[in-house]
């Protein structure tokens, strides 16, 4: 019955900036429960080690070809020996309002309430494909094993089950990755946000993105 519904369905054919002298951080909203999880990506630490993507595929047992998160360098910039590299993270942005979640025809794809985590139901997924395509950030894939749609899930059924941090924040040798609740005035991440400029991709789509990054810069980094 699941691999017919299946089948049936799939066949039915800016960057904002926010200075620390604001002394606000805006556009924190939409609070579930009073947890909302969200990530800054330093973009000025980050040196495109790829030890996160590793660490993430042995965590959440990512099979080879497909990969929940990407380190994506940018072409050189400046001239040799002064060479720089952007480097970039590629993952879901478990958006307060997610396109993924309102075409989903089977309720698959969901925002959990105890965390705002967008998140797949692997047992309601038929395959459709229709996340995938309405995902403005080209995030989702197809599991090659279970034939469902898979993503970034901050590690919810892994490390956070646990009581531990994602897998890519414990693994990060520079500390350019911060997570933690984005409605928490006291955690470590809403902190950074006050203090740091950060951007977000595509905010204009209106999706409200909840990975937060520093962008990158020239300069040495201290401390």
């Amino acid at each position: 019955m699941k691999t017919n519904r299946r089948h049936f369905i799939a066949s039915m054919g800016a960057l904002i900036f926010m200075t620390g002298s604001t002394g606000r951080v805006l556009a924190l909203s939409g609070t579930i429960d009073g947890v909302r999880y969200g990530m800054l990506h330093d973009e000025t630490r980050c040196i495109g080690c790829t030890a996160c993507m590793d660490a993430c595929r042995e965590v959440n047992q990512v099979p080879a070809g497909v990969s929940r998160l990407n380190i994506i360098r940018s072409q050189p910039i400046g001239e040799f020996p002064a060479v720089k590299y952007q480097f970039y993270r590629h993952s879901c942005q478990h958006c307060d309002r997610a396109p993924c979640v309102d075409v989903c025809p089977t309720g698959a794809s969901y925002r959990d309430k105890a965390t705002g985590i967008v998140d797949v139901n692997p047992d309601l997924c038929v395959g459709c494909q229709y996340c995938i395509a309405a995902c403005p950030y080209r995030v989702r894939f197809i599991h090659p094993v279970t034939k469902t749609a898979d993503k970034c899930d901050f590690c919810r059924k892994t490390n956070l089950k646990q009581g531990k941090q994602p897998a890519c924040v414990l693994s990060c040798p520079t500390k350019a990755l911060v997570f933690g609740n984005l409605d928490d005035p006291n955690s470590e991440l809403v902190k950074l946000l006050h203090q740091r400029s950060v951007y977000r991709a595509k905010l204009h789509l209106g999706t409200q993105p909840k990975l937060y990054r520093v962008p990158f810069q020239y300069g040495e980094i201290s401390g």
